[in-house]
């Protein structure tokens, strides 16, 4: 009986090397004629395979995967695809506008944050204004938006923003001046950016400016904790991150870490200013934000989670765009001249811009908004739907599909640009190509450039950034110049908040 087994295995085992060769290759036909039916079914979109769905390519590509997106939307006929991850739920990827117009307008209710985007950042956020929906949202939009639009935060905000640059960023500038010293200009951004939110939202004292001293352990913490979570949304299987958070296990230790730091130093904050509000021989005349949100009488964590929520938004998009804006303006010494003599010809020999000055500067702002068409802040941002839909392009939204709509590659379809979309352009933002003559501004859709989001969820901060980033801007053009520290083109990475890989090495000089 052993000698039959024996003799059987020995032949059989050659027919199984003879044959394996042709099994693999009707499989690999199987997958390629399945995966057609399904590009059929499923329009454009990365190439798709059964239960596995875009897994490898997405592997592939996950080193480049804006461009990569990019590069399929332009290749549709709608600026839409489909993509059928493994492990994610169905996304639809849009640079229509009349998509995002239908997604963040039209049928606002139908397109929540939802669950998996609330779960992915709900230990940082927890139920901040920006990662809850429904009513718990529109309570808080509602004391937001009110709070906003209060002079007395618009004057908090100059007050901290001629304090932050007057007698912080500019010495500091000279100094580096003075000493032919590289500096990297995104950390020195970030850091005064966090001064002034931090100030705005919770009324502390600044932390230290010069890049070359270690960073505050608050915002250290918050860097790690964005990245983290900004890594969750980007893995390639959604279980995986899961499975580290219940096990304690690498990446999401830190989080847990640095959430607890964050939640600590803030939570300590709150007890000091109510405290501090409740003395009865005492008036507490604080314009920030938490006296305004202590004053409201909300929970002590829901006025934790709206001030970090505040802050991470008004941190790293504002520096973001700033830096990308002195990157392109250092490619382009000609527009750098042209916007340096409309600061001199607004600001005339006052010392620093006011409020209403900041108005008068539209080729600045137009500049600022042609660096993030090309260097969106924020690159995606997601939906998921609650039931089955339909939209304007004919694409079928099933219920639970995310949806996301893609500001990065929005910036780059002709369809939407025209041909010199690539380029650095900012007459296109004026409604005469002679701007100096005209000098009047589009009113540019908001679903086809949504930078600061629109419809319900516009950015409450969005006039704000933009006093903050021309005050900065113009104080510093009008004083310096920097001058890029190798030619490599900068590399654009896209966490919670876009940055610049490598920082932004420059040296400063003094402006003749």
């Amino acid at each position: 009986m052993g000698v039959v087994i024996f003799m059987s295995i020995y032949i059989l085992k050659p027919l199984t090397f003879m044959f394996l060769p042709i099994i693999l290759y009707l499989f690999h036909v199987i997958l390629r004629d399945l995966w057609r039916v399904n590009r059929k079914l499923s329009c454009h979109g990365p190439p798709t395979y059964p239960i596995i769905g875009c897994l490898i390519s997405f592997y592939k590509n996950r080193n480049h995967l804006l461009d990569w997106y990019t590069e399929l939307l332009t290749e549709s006929a709608t600026n839409t695809i489909v993509v059928h991850r493994f492990g994610a739920p169905r996304t639809i990827v849009t640079a229509n506008p009349e998509n995002v117009e239908y997604m963040l307008k039209t049928n606002f209710n139908n397109f929540p944050k939802g669950k998996r985007f609330t779960e992915i950042l709900g230990d940082f956020l927890g139920f901040g204004i920006f990662n809850v929906d429904g009513e718990l949202w529109r309570s808080q939009r509602k004391l937001a938006s009110h709070e906003f639009s209060a002079k007395s935060l618009r004057e908090l905000a100059m007050n901290t923003l001629e304090e932050e640059v007057e007698k912080q960023l500019l010495p500091l500038l000279e100094s580096l001046a003075a000493a032919k010293e590289v500096v990297d200009l995104q950390e020195l951004l970030r850091r005064l950016a966090f001064n002034m939110v931090c100030e705005v939202s919770l009324g502390i004292d600044r932390f230290c400016l010069d890049p070359s001293q270690p960073i505050s352990p608050l915002a250290k913490a918050f860097d790690m904790a964005s990245e983290v979570c900004a890594r969750r949304g980007a893995a390639p299987l959604f279980i995986v991150w899961k499975i580290k958070r219940w096990l304690g296990l690498g990446s999401e230790q830190k989080l847990k870490d640095a959430v607890e730091e964050v939640h600590a130093y803030v939570n300590d904050i709150i007890q000091h200013r109510k405290q501090k509000m409740n003395q009865r021989d005492q008036v507490c005349s604080e314009d920030d934000l938490l006296s305004r949100f202590i004053s409201a009488g909300h929970e002590d964590e829901i006025i934790r989670d709206m001030m970090i929520s505040f802050i991470m938004a008004g941190r790293d998009t504002t520096s973001a765009a700033m830096t990308w804006f002195f990157w392109l303006l250092s490619c382009h010494p000609d527009t750098e001249q042209e916007v340096l003599k409309e600061i001199e010809s607004v600001a005339g020999d006052t010392e620093m811009l006011d409020y209403e000055s900041l108005k008068e500067l539209k080729l600045l702002k137009a500049c600022l908004c042609e660096s993030m068409r090309l260097y969106p802040p924020v690159a995606w941002d997601s939906k998921h739907a609650m039931v089955d839909d339909l939209l304007p392009d004919g694409t079928p939204v099933n219920a639970g599909d995310r949806l996301t709509y893609f500001p990065y590659g929005m910036g780059r379809m002709e369809a939407l640009w025209g041909k010199d979309r690539l380029e650095f352009k900012p007459d296109r933002w004026f409604l005469e190509p002679d701007k100096e003559k005209s000098g009047a501004l589009k009113e540019v859709c908001p679903y086809k450039f949504p930078v600061f989001q629109a419809g319900p969820r516009v950015c409450l901060g969005k006039e704000m950034a933009f006093t903050q980033m021309k005050y900065v801007v113009a104080s510093i053009l009008r004083r310096f110049e920097f001058r890029p520290v190798g030619s490599e083109s900068p590399l654009f990475v896209p966490l919670l908040t876009a940055h610049m890989a490598g920082g932004f090495k420059v040296l400063v000089h003094r402006r003749r």
